[in-house]
């Protein structure tokens, strides 16, 4: 290019020269006749006007070529804008949805108390924490529903040692602990109803979805208290539909989600929730690597559809309507 570019000066140069050369008719008439030196001097002339022209065509080429690959370079800067876009678009869309329904979900701790204490103002101090678990607000009324498996010592417990704490926050935002109480369990469906006393405070109930219009590859959310980490949200796809897990009682539920979305020891009872922010199902199981504790990925929840007609006879019978008569 620089070699041309040179030519290209030298060529000008050379017709400059010849533009600007006082008329000279005997010259011309060389010229015409075709004398040797003015031969040359057409040559020269000749010459450099073929580089000029070959220079002026390059660059148009070039000209021609640059809109092309600017328009490539714009398009691929427009597709990556738009992909961060829509990555902040989903980003966004998380920490709404956690904004929007962590306040539903509770923190149950299962406690024993001790046996013999020199004072009363220290048992709770003194208290043993037995296990952890996930649990979400029904009502307003201060209903709770969780895993029967997650209070199954209280609900068993023949001591009168064991207790049950919730911690959640009010629709203000204010953190609260309370005792809670059973009201109804259901162990074929792993389901459970506790209650407490709310005391002016108004909550939050979750918005509840249905099951039966689920399809296996659309999102899902799991809020709960893995290892007594509060308010953990994962994110995961629903993988699988129908399923059948073995119940606290050795029964099987029946029509469980299946899902990819982690559930570690202490999500149990929370909500798995969708793209809405609607509870699906409650959280319930997961198969583990072997040694580690840790879920494999392959996690199920009750449906939502059960919950909700199992969960009005809990509240008002303290039993499933099936076990009723």
């Amino acid at each position: 290019m620089m070699g041309v570019a040179i030519a290209s000066s030298k060529a000008c140069s050379s017709v400059l020269y010849t533009l600007i050369t006082p008329f000279n008719r005997s010259k011309s008439m060389l010229a015409c006749s075709g004398s040797s030196p003015d031969r040359k001097r057409r040559s020269l002339i000749f010459f450099g006007s073929s580089l000029v022209l070959a220079s002026t065509l390059l660059g148009s080429s070039n000209q021609q070529n640059f809109p092309v690959e600017s328009a490539i370079a714009l398009e691929q800067m427009k597709e990556k804008e738009e992909e961060e876009e829509e990555v902040e678009e989903e980003e966004e869309r998380n920490v709404n949805l956690f904004q929007k329904t962590s306040a539903s979900v509770v923190y149950i701790e299962d406690i024993e108390l001790p046996k013999t204490s020199s004072c009363e103002s220290n048992v709770e101090d003194n208290a043993k924490i037995e296990g952890t678990g996930s649990g979400f607000v029904w009502d307003k009324l201060g209903h709770i529903v969780t895993n029967y498996h997650v209070i199954a010592k209280l609900a068993t417990d023949q001591s009168g040692l064991q207790r049950c704490k919730v911690s959640l926050v009010d629709a203000m935002g204010t953190k609260f602990t309370k005792e809670a109480k059973i009201v109804g369990l259901d162990p074929d469906n792993d389901l459970a109803v506790l209650k407490i006393e709310t005391e002016g405070r108004e909550l939050k109930p979750v918005a509840l979805g249905t099951s039966s219009d689920l399809r296996v590859g659309q999102s899902c959310f799991a809020i709960g208290n893995p290892y007594g980490y509060e308010n953990t949200l994962t994110i995961g796809v629903v993988s699988g539909l129908g399923r059948e897990i073995p119940s606290p009682n050795g029964k099987s539920i029946r029509e469980a989600i299946q899902t990819d979305a982690d559930i570690n020891s202490g999500n149990s009872g929370g909500p798995l929730l969708d793209s809405y922010g609607h509870t699906i199902g409650v959280n319930t199981a997961t198969f583990t690597r072997k040694g580690t504790g840790m879920s494999s990925g392959v996690n199920f929840a009750i449906p939502i559809d059960t919950v909700v007609r199992t969960v009005p006879y809990l509240i008002v019978y303290g039993t499933a309507y099936r076990d009723r008569f």
